[in-house]
């Protein structure tokens, strides 16, 4: 088969499991990473590879800007110390874990069992975003995972090109090390610095298909001149995201985020999709290069860096979590973590692209890079499946299961029909005591009170309108009344009041 052939055959096969998926407890990495294991042992299955700085740039860019645009810069200022706990201090732990393993059992040279030690330390953005939102956590729990697969990135990547610098030169000379220095506070300050200028473009380009292309293409522009000029790609982009999100001059008017959300949340989901199925596929190039032997040894190493990525994090975690609850400076403003939610946290180390893409990124005359590299797959691998697979169980388990959205749904909910109802009860006049009545309809529907049976028939008139009108607009469509335009057109704002109108649930739409 060709390579696009061979591309909308595996597309095929994700969008089955996708499916399958959707129907069991199993998450979507875990089964697509899997799968592609599966097909890359498959005799003459075709062999999809890509190189690992272009991995990253492709399918990391956008996950974390995707995610970073929604994480609230309050939940950094409150969660900052468990976050550097995480992002920090768990990479640097496991790092120097790993290292040791790498150094004793495999008699790697110190730097480069740094370098391994860096590769399968961060757990992914894109793994933790998409395990999560399979499962129902606490707000808290949720967002120190999302958090930190936001910075944990930047610390592992940092530690990887001072290792790869040492072992490639023997040491850290004047000019590495400035660049090294340099890479945390020229990120942010890159980030800081495209996102200003993305500012005086947008009105350029809002409304427009070209305006949703300029988002992706600034993206991916930040992460390769970052890269270009050795500074963090992670934290630019992450810096970008949420300079932008919370910029109050970065005005966006509804129409355009609602198709910009729409365009990212497919685009992002597709970018996973092929992300997760790729790393199963590299299985065929990282083993079908070694000897029997060799593998043996190499998988017994492997199976101790596995080991040791999951005990370091899951034992940092706890103890990290005992001693917060103790001494209130380790936590600061936010409340300590149950033991329940820490268990959790500490479980949900899933690796994916980034472990894997960096490891391909290796020079190919490293030291041991077979070894390093069937190690990082096998971290990969096992994570995404035997943490992928208990997370929710686990989470039932401990009784976490709780979902508290709809209890903040109502209360948000409610504090914007008081905000309504105070705007217009300072009107008078017959208009205005209409939408005021409309608002307290709507207010005593989230109480359940006698406005209740008023809210409900509302509702069903105002769909029975619609549906009248939709069909009114086919006619008038079929009867050639109205060109092509003005029915998406209007059929578009039909659904839009459609959707504003009926159940939230409506609303959303599922991954797979």
């Amino acid at each position: 088969m060709t390579f696009f052939e061979s591309l909308v055959a595996l597309l095929l096969l994700a969008v089955i499991l996708l499916q399958v998926s959707r129907r069991t407890w199993i998450p979507y990495p875990t089964m697509l990473a899997t799968a592609g294991v599966i097909v890359a042992l498959v005799p003459g299955s075709p062999e999809i590879a890509i190189d690992g700085h272009t991995m990253l740039a492709l399918f990391i860019a956008p996950v974390l800007l995707d995610a970073a645009f929604d994480f609230p810069l309050a939940a950094v200022r409150k969660l900052w110390r468990p976050l550097v706990a995480l992002a920090v201090v768990a990479v640097l732990l496991t790092t120097a874990v790993v290292a040791w393993v790498g150094w004793a059992f495999a008699g790697l040279p110190l730097a480069a069992a740094i370098t391994l030690g860096a590769i399968v330390a961060p757990p992914d953005a894109a793994a933790a975003t998409t395990v999560l939102r399979s499962a129902s956590l606490p707000r808290r729990t949720t967002q120190v995972l999302t958090g930190e697969s936001l910075l944990n990135d930047a610390t592992a990547l940092l530690l990887f090109s001072a290792a790869v610098a040492i072992q490639s030169h023997g040491a850290i000379d004047g000019v590495v090390g400035l660049k090294l220095g340099l890479a945390v506070p020229g990120g942010i300050a890159l980030g800081l610095a495209m996102a200003w200028g993305f500012r005086f473009i947008v009105p350029h380009t809002r409304g427009s298909f070209g305006g949703n292309l300029l988002e992706f293409v600034n993206t991916f522009l930040a992460w390769l001149i970052a890269e270009r000029l050795g500074l963090s790609a992670v934290l630019c982009v992450v810096t970008m995201a949420m300079f932008i999100a919370n910029d109050p001059r970065m005005k966006i008017e509804a129409r355009d985020r609602v198709q910009s959300f729409a365009v990212w949340g497919v685009v992002v989901f597709v970018l996973n999709v092929v992300a997760f199925l790729m790393m199963g596929m590299q299985a065929h190039s990282i083993i079908g290069a070694m000897t029997p032997d060799r593998l043996r040894e190499a998988a017994r190493v492997a199976g101790m860096v596995v080991a040791a990525v999951i005990v370091t994090r899951l034992v940092w975690v706890l103890t990290y979590n005992r001693l917060a609850v103790r001494f209130a400076w380790l936590r600061g403003d936010a409340g300590p973590a149950s033991f329940a939610q820490a268990v959790v946290i500490g479980w949900c180390g899933m690796r994916g692209l980034v472990t894997l893409a960096t490891a391909f990124a290796l020079p190919s005359d490293f030291p041991q890079r077979d070894l390093i590299v069937l190690s990082a797959f096998a971290v990969v691998l096992a994570t995404l499946v035997v943490q992928g697979l208990t997370l929710s169980p686990l989470i039932r388990l401990l009784g976490l299961n709780e979902d508290d959205d709809h209890r903040e749904r109502v209360v948000a909910q409610r504090a914007l029909a008081d905000a309504a109802l105070d705007t217009v009860g300072r009107t008078d006049g017959r208009v205005a005591g209409e939408v005021r009545r409309q608002f307290e309809i709507d207010r005593a529907a989230l109480e359940g009170g006698e406005a209740c049976a008023d809210f409900l028939a509302r509702q069903r008139l105002k769909l029975k309108a619609i549906t009248a009108q939709r069909e009114r607009l086919h006619a008038l469509r079929d009867e050639d009344a109205i060109g092509a335009e003005e029915f998406e057109r209007l059929q578009e704002a039909l659904d839009w009041h459609e959707l504003a109108i009926g159940p939230a649930e409506q609303r959303t739409i599922e991954e797979g």
